[in-house]
Order: structure tokens, then sequence, then C-alpha cells
């Protein structure tokens, strides 16, 4: 397919590679920073014009156009391009819903979501990323998942209300778990410790949690999960230079105590 690419970010750096490896054209990428949209153009083994947002004329060519710019930038992008009668776009937002495509009643809209965390410098290997899809029509829908195979094993067909609920888990897996990762790197600093002597708990923790039969919160240990007061009270004491995530921690720990008291069932 002949794909043009709005955005330079993270995520369409990471995606433009990958579908010049699946044997796709990358037509275009198009940005507001001509420089980053320049630079991964170059990175690709066809170049590809970098193009500067706004557009204007209408879009060169292209089988797809995919939407890899923040969320909050679709609605603009959708109303400022002139984008050809029947055009097939997609975006790659997780939280963004397919009804966005409402008020760009000339294209055919779809989602191409990808389930994973992107930043410069990363490998990542795409045939491992579960890749979404959903689409406002059948050939649209038939193009975005042949694409998406091409790309992944792991391809399936997920709607909006779906994929925000998604979306909302994988911030808490990954985003939050980072956040409290560099807690634990600020802390360990201040004390003059090393952050890898944390390794091998953490890959034990995420292991256990994704692979304990009942679940993260069956598995769950800690002062908080056996409502160890005194060392709560030591911690949060240990906090003290640290209001904001003294908050979190005493917040984290009556959530882990709630949860151990009642464990949450199945939806």
């Amino acid at each position: 397919m002949h794909v043009g690419i709005f955005g330079a970010g993270r995520v369409a750096a990471a995606l433009a590679p990958a579908l010049a490896a699946a044997g796709h054209q990358v037509a275009f990428l198009a940005s507001r920073t001509p420089g980053r949209a320049a630079a991964v153009a170059g990175s690709l083994p066809q170049p590809s014009p970098a193009l500067t947002l706004p557009l204007t004329q209408p879009p060169p060519p292209a089988d797809l156009y995919l939407l890899a710019v923040p969320d909050a930038a679709v609605p603009a992008v959708l109303a400022t391009v002139a984008w050809p009668t029947g055009a097939l776009v997609a975006h790659v937002a997780g939280a963004l819903p397919l009804a966005v495509f409402a008020a760009a009643p000339q294209v055919r809209g779809g989602v191409l979501y990808p389930l994973q965390t992107f930043s410069p410098g990363r490998t990542i290997a795409w045939p491992t990323v579960p890749l979404f899809v959903e689409a406002a029509e059948p050939a649209g829908e038939a193009a975005l998942l042949a694409l998406a195979r091409s790309l992944s094993q792991h391809v399936a067909l997920l709607g909006s209300a779906q994929r925000l609920r998604l979306h909302l888990g994988a911030v808490f897996a990954s985003n939050f778990t980072n956040h409290a990762l560099g807690i634990a790197h600020q802390l360990l600093a201040e004390a003059g410790l090393d952050f890898a002597l944390l390794a091998p708990l953490v890959r034990e923790t995420v292991n256990k949690a994704l692979t304990a039969p009942e679940g993260p919160f069956g598995v769950q240990t800690g002062p908080a999960a056996r409502r160890d007061a005194p060392t709560l009270a030591a911690h949060a004491a240990a906090l003290a230079n640290h209001p904001a995530w003294q908050t979190l921690y005493t917040q984290l720990s009556q959530s882990i105590a709630a949860a151990a008291a009642h464990p949450p069932g199945p939806a």
C-alpha cells in the first residue's frame, strides 16, 4: 500500500520504517515541524517527501492516510486538509472514538491502534505488537486488517468503547508503572543506592502478575496488603520531603488494603 503519514513524533517515527520493512511505500510524511518530518522521511530505505502542516493543497495520492498526531490535533487535521472524496483515513489513537470522523463525511474513517509504548532509540518488535482495527465500512476494514497483518501476528477488530477501556488499562499498566519506577529511581538515588538493585524484584513482580491464574490482585504483597501499620507509618515519614509522593503512597496503600480485604470480582 501507499501510505501517507501525518505526524513525525514517536509513533510515526516507529511506524514509518515498519511499514517500509513490510513492503509498503510511505508516500509522504506531513508535520508542523518540517525538520522532524524530514528526519523520519530521510531515514527510510526509499526517502519520502516531507510536507509542512497545514497543507495548502490536497495531499499526494495514497491508499491510506494515517493520522499519527496527538489526539487533540486529529479534529483540526480532519477539518483543514482537502481530503480526496472517499479517501481512507485512520488514526492511531487508543482513546479517540471512530465517531471523530463524522466531522469529515467525505472520507472513510478507520483506526489502526498499536498497543505499545514508543520512545526514541528503542527498537520495536512489531510482530509481537497487538494491533487493533476499527472502520466505518467493510472495504476500509479489510484494507486496515491486511495492513495490520503485514506488521503484526496479533491483529483483531475492536470497537471504540472497548478500545478506550484497553487504553485506560494500558495507562495503568505502563504509564503509571513507569512513573512509580521513576519515583523509586529518585528515592534510591537520594540514598546513594543503585536503581539496578530493584531489577530482579521488578521482573518477578511483572512476570508473576502476567502469569498468575488468580490475576495481579491475587498475588499482591507488601505492607499495605498485610496491613503493616508501623511500616506504612515509617514509609510515610520517610517521604516527608516529597509531600506529593507521600500522598500518592497513602492513596495507593489504601487502595491495596481495600482490594486485599474485598478482592474485585469479574466485571
